[in-house]
C-alpha cells in the first residue's frame, strides 16, 4: 500500500516492489529509509498510488512514462487534472469539510499568536479552511460570543474551558481545549513610582490588574501575593481589566500595576510609565496561559473541520515556536488589524531580548513559547485554584473533568499525524514558586496553604 508510486524501479502489482533477491515479506526491513515518516506520509502514498493506478491501469505503462517523462513532469501532469493535495487532503479528512467558512475570536495579544499568524500566513488556507478572525474587546466579550455561536472556534483563556464545562460564572455547557496556545509570555508590571518597592510584603493597598476572573493571571497573582503573607482579597484589590485598557489604566495611576499578557508589559516599557517586576515564568517555568478551544457540539457535528482547524493550530504553534521565526512572526501580527503594535515591541517579546524598564536589557529566549500540548495536569492545578480562591464551590472529580476538557489525547494523536512527537501524558512535573505539584493529590495541595476561603 505504501510503495512510493511515483518510482518507474517498483510494481504496483505483485511481487517483490524492488525487484531484488529478496522476499516481499522482507521489502520493508530492507528499505526502510524509502517507506515515509508519520502517518500522514503513508496514506499520502495510498492516495498517490490509487490515482496512478486509475491512470495507468497497465502497470509497465506507468513504469515506462516515469522513466521517460522523469517524475516531476509526471506529478505536474497528473495534478493538472487532478490536484493530488486535494485529493490527500480529502482522504486525510474521512470526507469533505463539513465548513469551510469560519470565525474565530481573539483578544489582541501575543498570547493568541498562532490563531492569529495562522491567517496572514497561510496556515488555515493550507488545511482547506477559509477563516476570519474576529479582534474581540474582552474575555467576557468571547465566552458569549462563543456560546452565542457567533464564533465557530476561539481563543480562551486556558482556566476558561473549565470554568464553562463546570458552570462556574455561567451555565455549564460542554466545552473543549484541544491546544495550549502559549506557555510563559506574561509579567507583573508596576508604575514607575514603584520602582523601589519590589518586596512585595510592601505592596500592602495596591490597586492591581488581571484580565479576567477566570485566568492563570489572577491565580498566579494571588499565589504570588499569598507566599509573600498578603492576603490577596483583603491586603491588596484585584480587578478584571481587558488586555488593551491596562496600559491606558496605568497611565491614568487607576492602578499601581498589573499581572497582564503581552505586548502590554512591553508597552508600558515602551511609553515609559511602567517597568518589569518579574516574567511569570520566573514563578513557574512553563507554565500555560492562552488555549485554543471549541465547544464539544462543534467538534462532535463537524468532525473533519474540527480536525482541519486543529491541525492548522498545531501547524502553526509549532512554527513559532523555533526562534528563527519570531522576526518574520512579529512581522505578521503587527497590523492594526491583529495587534495594532510597533514590530519592534513584538520582537522583543517574541525573541526574548528586551528593555526591563530600569534602564536594563535582559535576554531571556523562553519569555514567550508555543507549546499545544494540553497537560491534563495543567487543568488539575487550575481546578485547585478556582476551589482555594472560592470560585469553585462543589466538589469535582478532577481527573475526569481535565480529560473531557484538555483533549491531550485528541492532540496527541494529531502531533502523529503531523510527523511531530507528543509527550508521554503521565510524566510532566509543575514546580511553582519552589513548591511541587502532585495532580493525583489535589484536595492535599489545597489544604497545604494557610491562606485560602475553601
Amino acid at each position: 500500500m505504501f510503495k512510493d508510486p511515483f518510482d518507474p524501479s517498483i510494481l504496483l502489482g505483485k511481487g517483490c516492489s524492488c525487484g531484488g533477491n529478496h522476499a516481499e515479506a522482507d521489502h520493508a526491513r530492507l528499505t526502510a529509509a524509502a517507506t515515509p515518516a508519520g502517518e500522514e506520509g503513508r496514506w499520502n502514498r495510498v492516495v498517490d498510488a490509487a490515482v496512478l493506478r486509475a491512470v495507468f491501469p497497465v502497470d509497465a505503462q506507468r513504469r515506462q512514462f516515469l522513466k521517460t517523462v522523469g517524475r516531476a513532469t509526471a506529478m505536474a501532469a497528473i495534478s493538472s487534472v487532478l490536484p493530488l493535495g486535494l485529493a490527500r487532503e480529502a482522504f486525510a479528512q474521512g470526507g469533505a469539510l463539513e465548513k469551510k467558512d469560519l470565525k474565530v475570536g481573539f483578544i489582541p495579544i501575543t498570547c493568541a499568536t498562532p490563531i492569529i499568524m495562522a491567517h496572514p500566513m497561510g496556515f488555515y488556507s493550507k488545511h482547506g479552511l477559509n477563516v476570519e478572525v474576529v479582534k474581540t474587546a474582552g474575555w467576557a466579550v468571547i465566552r458569549d460570543k462563543s456560546l452565542a455561536k457567533e464564533y465557530d472556534a476561539s481563543h480562551m483563556l486556558s482556566p476558561m474551558p473549565l470554568a464553562i464545562s463546570l458552570g462556574v460564572g455561567s451555565n455549564p455547557v460542554p466545552w473543549t481545549m484541544p491546544a495550549v496556545e502559549n506557555i510563559n509570555g506574561q509579567a507583573i508590571t508596576l508604575a514607575m513610582k514603584h520602582k523601589d518597592k519590589r518586596n512585595p510584603k510592601d505592596w500592602k493597598g495596591f490597586r492591581f490588574a488581571v484580565p479576567f476572573d477566570y485566568s492563570m493571571h489572577n491565580y498566579l497573582l494571588r499565589y504570588y501575593v499569598a507566599e509573600h503573607g498578603l492576603d490577596p482579597d483583603k491586603d491588596i484589590s484585584i480587578r478584571s481589566v481587558p488586555p488593551p485598557e491596562m496600559v491606558a489604566n496605568l497611565r491614568a495611576d487607576n492602578i499601581d500595576g498589573y499581572l497582564g499578557p503581552d505586548p502590554f508589559n512591553q508597552r508600558a516599557v515602551y511609553d515609559g510609565i511602567g517597568f518589569i517586576h518579574l516574567l511569570t515564568k520566573e514563578l513557574w517555568d512553563g507554565h500555560p496561559c492562552c488555549a485554543f478551544t471549541v465547544s464539544k457540539e462543534f467538534a462532535t457535528q463537524n468532525p473533519n473541520t474540527y480536525r482541519a482547524l486543529l491541525k492548522s493550530i498545531i501547524d502553526a504553534t509549532a512554527y513559532a515556536h523555533k526562534a528563527e521565526n519570531r522576526k518574520e512572526i512579529a512581522k505578521a501580527i503587527a497590523p492594526a488589524n491583529y495587534l495594532n503594535q510597533p514590530e519592534t515591541v513584538l520582537e522583543q517579546i517574541l525573541t526574548g531580548t528586551y528593555a526591563d524598564g530600569l534602564g536594563g536589557v535582559k535576554k531571556d529566549p523562553n519569555r514567550i513559547d508555543f507549546d499545544p500540548f494540553p497537560w491534563n495536569q495543567f487543568a488539575v492545578w487550575i481546578m485547585t485554584q478556582m476551589k482555594r480562591w472560592g470560585q469553585l464551590k462543589a466538589d469535582v472529580d478532577y481527573a475526569k473533568v481535565a480529560s473531557e476538557v484538555y483533549l491531550a489525547t485528541d492532540t496527541a494523536a494529531m502531533m502523529k499525524d503531523m510527523g511531530l512527537t507528543p509527550p508521554d501524558p503521565s510524566k510532566k512535573t509543575i514546580v511553582v514558586m519552589g513548591k511541587p505539584f502532585d495532580a493525583a493529590k489535589p484536595d492535599d495541595y489545597i489544604a497545604s496553604f494557610a491562606i485560602r476561603r475553601s
